[in-house]
């Protein structure tokens, strides 16, 4: 604490902080890849936190003096994330997806698939202009992908599934926030075992796909995340498989299902090389993620046997 005070006599304005901050993470050798990809925007989104103020507050408050316990609190955060590893979306309790706030915490995976880009599109053309009245998050963690999905399909019922049980509870935190109660409910749900006689018309999972080496090999931002989140078998596939061979039980005649695997699409088309997997491209970066119609699931359903 003694030293803490020190620095917060030396460093009085919110650009002294940022700035103490971006150094500190560059000596410390840093991760950052939930939420941010740089040392000053992970160092802007926790002194924001602790004053209270948007992320991108105006530039003329960066000169602003702090108060004692402000410039304590901050340093506190920016210490905890150096000396800890803690990503910023926990130190905070907050992450953004698609443009919305959730609350996370430890028990699930701080949000950043690249699906928000398809949400914010209405999954067109894989819809082909059609409105889904039901939609399954299959491994939903915080809820987030589901949610979004209920604000932009306003008339859809969502239902978040998960197997953990923590994670199922982080994303009630969420339904209640966005008071989404009357449309969305979380399940607890192993893949599709405890989905029986429901049917969708879009299915959205972001499930676990990191493989054995992968996750070994992960900075130490990514171990404080649960490994029930991330780990999925010697080349990432297990819950995959199991979805490729199941979800065409649970769509409804024309649904469609979308899943990310990340780096784990190289596997898979070596998995399944007479599957045609249809990859997407996202402008605004990320990649591993395909998209299947149930009639597809179908006519390769010998091969996900």
């Amino acid at each position: 604490m003694s030293q803490i005070h020190n620095i917060s006599n030396e460093l009085q304005t919110i650009r002294d902080y940022l700035r103490w901050g971006v150094s500190e993470f560059g000596r410390a050798g840093l991760f950052f890849g939930h939420g941010t990809d740089n040392a000053y925007d992970e160092a802007r989104v926790l002194v924001s936190h602790v004053l209270n103020l948007p992320f991108d507050f105006e530039p003329d408050l960066l000169d602003a003096r702090l108060a004692m316990f402000e410039r304590e609190a901050i340093l506190g955060l920016l210490k905890r994330r150096i000396d800890e590893r803690v990503p910023a979306a926990y130190l905070t309790k907050e992450a953004w997806f698609g443009g919305l706030s959730f609350y996370v915490d430890e028990r699930v995976l701080v949000p950043r698939s690249p699906i928000a880009e398809l949400i914010a599109q209405d999954f067109e053309p894989w819809l082909s202009g059609t409105y889904p009245q039901r939609i399954l998050d299959l491994c939903t963690g915080s809820g987030c992908i589901g949610i979004a999905c209920a604000y932009q399909f306003e008339e859809a019922r969502v239902d978040l599934a998960d197997i953990s049980l923590d994670a199922i509870n982080v994303a009630d935190i969420n339904i209640a926030r966005h008071e989404l109660s009357d449309r969305v409910r979380a399940v607890q749900s192993d893949v599709f075992e405890w989905l029986e006689g429901e049917r969708y018309d879009l299915i959205v999972s972001n499930p676990p796909y990191v493989d054995a080496e992968d996750l070994a090999d992960m900075p130490a931002e990514y171990h404080r995340e649960p490994a029930l989140g991330l780990a999925s078998g010697p080349d990432g596939l297990d819950i995959t498989r199991q979805i490729l061979r199941n979800a065409a039980k649970y769509l409804n005649t024309g649904g469609v299902i979308v899943v990310e695997v990340g780096n784990s699409c190289v596997a898979l088309d070596e998995a399944f090389p007479t599957v045609p997997f249809m990859w997407l491209e996202f402008e605004r970066g990320g990649h591993g993620v395909f998209v299947m119609t149930k009639e597809q699931l179908l006519e390769y359903a010998d091969s996900f046997a």
